[in-house]
Formats: C-alpha cells, sequence, structure tokens
C-alpha cells in the first residue's frame, strides 16, 4: 500500500534540484546541443510558471526552459508508476466498497439542521491491482459528498489499535451498505475490543485538553464542537469497557453536550465534569473483562480470506 503525495500545481521546484530536459535543447544556432532526456540542475527558479527556470548540464551549458519542458529526475525515473492516480482511476476504486455507514453527529444523535452527513467505511481493491507496481491507495475520499473509505488492511490495524472513528464504523446503527465479507466483519466487531481503548481514548482527550487549557489561559477560548467530542470520547471509552461494546449515539447525555457546543456550559464546569470522567475510566479500566489485547489471529485469518476473495471479479 502506498501513501500517495500530491503536488500542488503552482509548486516551483527549488535551486538545486535535478531536472531531465523532455525536449531538445537547442544552441544559438538552432543546433541541437543536448538530446531530450538530458539531466541538468537548477540553478536559478522563476517566480511563477509563467517564466522559465535557467538550467546547467553537465558540460556547463546553460539554458531557459518552461516548467512544462522539464520533469523531476526522481519522478522520471519512476515512469508510468509515478502517474498511479490515472491507472487507478481507471480501475472504479469506489465500486469496490464493502462497507458504507454513517458516522459523526447523525449517527451520535447532535445533529441539527445544518449538518453534514458523514459516509464512512471500507473498500477492497481487487488483487491484481493490489499486487501491481501501482499499488493501492490507504484511503479513498471525495469531499464533495463528505466520503471516505479505508482500504481493508489500513481499518483492520486502525481497529484493534482502538481508533474511535474505526471502532464506530463497526458499531454505528447507520449502516447503508455492507457486502456479505463486510457483515461477516460486523458479526465479529467485539474481538477488536480490548484494554487498549482505555489507553487511545483517554491519551488522546488528556492531549488535547491540555492544548485547549492554554488556548483558553492565552486567548480566553477554545473551541466548544472540538471539546464536546472530547467529552463524548470519554463516556463513550468508558462504556465500552464496562459493557464491551461501542455506544454511538450518546442517549441521555445529549442535552450536556449540546450545552458544552453551544457554550451554555461554563468551562470551569466542563473541566469539572472531564476529571470525574477520567476517574470513572480509570475505575472502568480496573474491572473490565475485556482481554489486554484484541483478537489478532483471526483478524489475520479475516484479512487472509478477503485477500483471497478479492482475486474474483465480484465484490465479495
Amino acid at each position: 500500500m502506498k501513501n500517495r503525495v500530491h503536488h500542488s500545481d503552482n509548486l516551483i521546484y527549488s535551486v538545486g534540484t535535478q531536472v531531465v530536459a523532455l525536449k531538445h535543447i537547442q544552441g544559438t544556432d538552432g543546433q541541437t546541443v543536448h538530446p531530450a532526456g538530458a539531466v541538468g540542475v537548477i540553478i536559478r527558479s522563476p517566480q511563477d510558471r509563467a517564466h522559465s527556470y535557467h538550467i546547467r548540464f553537465v558540460d556547463g551549458f546553460e539554458a531557459a526552459i518552461h516548467h512544462d519542458g522539464l520533469a523531476l529526475l526522481a519522478e522520471y525515473k519512476l515512469g508510468t508508476i509515478n502517474d498511479s492516480q490515472q491507472v487507478l482511476a481507471t480501475h472504479g476504486l469506489f465500486h469496490r466498497v464493502i462497507l458504507r455507514c454513517v458516522i459523526g453527529s447523525r449517527a451520535y444523535g447532535l445533529d441539527t439542521e445544518n449538518s453534514d452527513t458523514d459516509r464512512r467505511g471500507i473498500y477492497l481493491p481487487p488483487a491484481d491491482l493490489h499486487w501491481s507496481l501501482y499499488g493501492v491507495p490507504e484511503q479513498l475520499e471525495d469531499e464533495a459528498t463528505q466520503e471516505a473509505y479505508w482500504e481493508l488492511q489500513k481499518f483492520l490495524i486502525m481497529a484493534l489499535k482502538g481508533n474511535p472513528n474505526v471502532l464506530e464504523c463497526l458499531y454505528t446503527p447507520l449502516v447503508e451498505f455492507a457486502s456479505p465479507l463486510a457483515q461477516e466483519l460486523l458479526d465479529m466487531r467485539s474481538i477488536f475490543l480490548s484494554r487498549l481503548v482505555y489507553q487511545t481514548y483517554n491519551g488522546y482527550v488528556m492531549s488535547q485538553f491540555k492544548r485547549m487549557q492554554a488556548d483558553e489561559r492565552n486567548q480566553g477560548q477554545v473551541k466548544p464542537k472540538h471539546v464536546m467530542h472530547l467529552i463524548r470520547l470519554l463516556l463513550s471509552g468508558i462504556h465500552v469497557l464496562r459493557e464491551g461494546f461501542v455506544p454511538v449515539e450518546v442517549g441521555e447525555h445529549r442535552p450536556q453536550l449540546l450545552a458544552i457546543k453551544s457554550g451554555e456550559m461554563p468551562w470551569h464546569d466542563v473541566e469539572a465534569w472531564r476529571l470525574r470522567l477520567h476517574q470513572e475510566f480509570d475505575r472502568a479500566l480496573e474491572t473490565t473483562s475485556l482481554p489486554e489485547r484484541p483478537d489478532y489471529e483471526r483478524v489475520n485469518e479475516f484479512l487472509v480470506k478477503a485477500r483471497r476473495q478479492a482475486v474474483e471479479e465480484v465484490l465479495p
């Protein structure tokens, strides 16, 4: 799997960068001095792409070349492997989604008429693309529709680590689509729960509140919506340890959480509630029946099974 790195359309290459000329380089007499493919180094960069770079070649010859006439040496050597997005676009990876669900405020019961609908889930890439030189992205995103889908292995690893967003995908009641393979995963979702939830949830909340305390001291304000979700995360984590189930809808806590979001609850009351929840979290850890670690073996067996099924054209 690969992490995709996209260059800005306005990126200017810096001085000292090795580049490849994509066209023949001609001298003042119109004769070819260097063939297409010649390697040079940038000795002066333009302020924008409307102007040319000054390139020095190995024999000392210098030429002015427009951005479109150059390629970074490192990318040039990769060839079409580097143009993987074009290859991926032809495979219709969004059609390989095996789980699509709704999380966020609509799943939490904290939505308003202006709330977005956040869809998340899993996609299973076809085996031939997964095995290819191009690889597959760890995540598919569509900003226009607020959708994001993790590649199966990435999703499973995050779930094993107790990532709240991923665990909520397994427990949200708002499932819009689940293939037979995804339904099998939903049926075994409890194997991802372990005492790691305490470290993951608690650690994240503590680090975020430390930043917020600094913001409150220095700027006299915090982001109420973010504070609300941190408290919600503590409530959720406590429930996981006590009940062995990830609660997505906030239920009876809705009025208090919305009071935080609206700014009606004073900061010192929020802090007091948070500290009480941390104490409850500690007690829940002492009495939980959850295992120390999730069931890595069963998750691995599921992944291997999914990879084998990905060989077939039909979505499992």
